[in-house]
């Protein structure tokens, strides 16, 4: 089965205690019925704490990357560690994507389940039994795009070992990964270990080099005349592997960089690539885009620099219940590190629904989340607020990537509250 067959699936599951806010009148309903359902986000069974997708955002900012893509020429794998949500991979290949970038082996059988047909892995892969699976994955399907990145003589040496003992035959395709900088992340420091690396990779009978690759996110100080400069690296390694005939096996050579961060300067230094031997795949990567968020990425995206070219929605809300107000300056709601992420920044409070009227207004200025415990977030209160215990409170969340890693099956809903579906993750 393809993607959207494997997708369409999932609403078969059914529903029970595995998948927390849902409601507890829906156990035994499969997603599907309870999707069928329209259920109102407020009044129809669901408990706190609870996250939810808008529907008008996910769909604002998929448009949003895909007519930025094409825009600038570049071809489009963006990073599904993000939401690790086949149902947001099938959207993201309709929007033409050329693929899903991932992390890890484990990441990779989750795609490959649901029928990816590309995969770049931005990351070495020197697991013994990741290798052989991935060979088998390989030779069992012909039309499987597999790339992956390597950054030193040792890794070379262990996928090609790894590989001919299992008898894989078709060769595993290998970018080298350029390191940003002293300091940073991983990938070859020089050019001279570029060089030896991508001259082990042709001498490697299992393997094939296909281009370049780097993370320009892990710029040490990083300022778009760093970045700049890494990337005009990154581009002048390609063109030097291939002068030096390391392309030679390669259909086409992938140059790939991009986070959410510095796509600008990416979309700028890859129209530059000069004519190489092959036709030239300029492959951005970029994932939080899909859902943006209320604090670190709505400050640092590269639409703030140029809004001409887009902009981006926050499309996740949680929603939390006061369960006690012990003090006129202090609230608490029920959801905390389990449920939110903490690591860029904290929830920030957004929209206040009343418990007696149902009705909502804007969260007061001062209306604070100042810490967060395992399942309590700790609110301090302006003078004089009528907050009050069974309030529900959604709040802003900064860093997508561990909001969805919190949640299992997540509601997306319309603006006016009607849930027209649900996200499955898988971590």
């Amino acid at each position: 089965m393809d993607i959207d067959e494997q997708v369409a699936a999932l609403d078969g599951e059914r529903v029970d205690h595995r998948f927390k806010g849902l409601p507890p009148d829906a156990e035994g309903l499969t997603v599907g019925e309870l999707a069928a359902q329209r259920r109102d986000l407020f009044g129809g069974g669901f408990t706190t704490p609870l996250l939810v997708l808008s529907e008008e955002a996910l769909e604002h900012n998929l448009a949003a990357l895909e007519e930025y893509t094409a825009r600038y020429g570049l071809a489009f794998a963006p990073h599904g560690k993000t939401s690790m949500a086949p149902q947001l991979f099938a959207r993201q290949l309709a929007r033409g994507a050329w693929g899903i970038t991932l992390a890890v082996p484990h990441q990779v059988r989750v795609a490959r389940a649901f029928g990816v047909p590309r995969i770049f892995l931005a990351n070495q892969l020197v697991d013994a039994a990741a290798l052989r699976w991935v060979g088998a994955e390989l030779d069992a399907d012909p039309d499987f795009t597999f790339v992956a990145y390597v950054d030193s003589l040792r890794a070379v040496e262990l996928m090609d070992a790894e590989l001919r003992a299992a008898g894989v035959r078709r060769r595993l395709d290998v970018v080298v990964e350029l390191g940003a900088g002293q300091g940073a992340r991983t990938g070859v420091r020089t050019d001279r270990e570029a060089q030896a690396v991508a001259a082990a990779v042709s001498a490697a009978g299992a393997l094939r080099l296909v281009g370049v690759a780097g993370y320009e996110g892990e710029v040490p100080a990083a300022d778009p005349e760093r970045v700049r400069d890494y990337l005009n690296r990154l581009v002048a390694l390609a063109a030097a592997l291939d002068r030096a005939g390391h392309f030679a096996d390669a259909e086409e050579i992938i140059v790939s960089a991009g986070g959410s961060a510095w796509f600008d300067a990416v979309a700028d230094v890859l129209a530059d690539v000069p004519e190489l031997s092959r036709p030239v795949l300029r492959l951005l990567r970029s994932g939080a885009y899909v859902t943006h968020d209320d604090d670190h990425y709505r400050r640092i995206t590269p639409f703030n620099r140029v809004p001409a070219d887009g902009d981006l929605q926050p499309a996740f809300r949680l929603w939390a219940q006061v369960v006690s107000r012990p003090a006129p300056d202090q609230a608490f709601l029920n959801a905390g590190k389990r449920d939110a992420p903490y690591d860029l920044g904290l929830p920030a409070p957004r929209t206040v629904r009343s418990a007696r009227d149902g009705s909502t207004r804007a969260a007061p200025e001062g209306l604070e989340v100042v810490k967060l415990s395992d399942q309590h977030a700790w609110l301090r209160v302006p003078p004089g607020d009528g907050l009050e215990v069974g309030d529900w409170v959604a709040l802003g969340v900064s860093h997508p990537c561990t909001t969805f890693d919190k949640w299992v099956l997540i509601p997306v809903a319309r603006a006016d509250g009607t849930v027209t579906s649900y996200v499955r993750t898988y971590f």
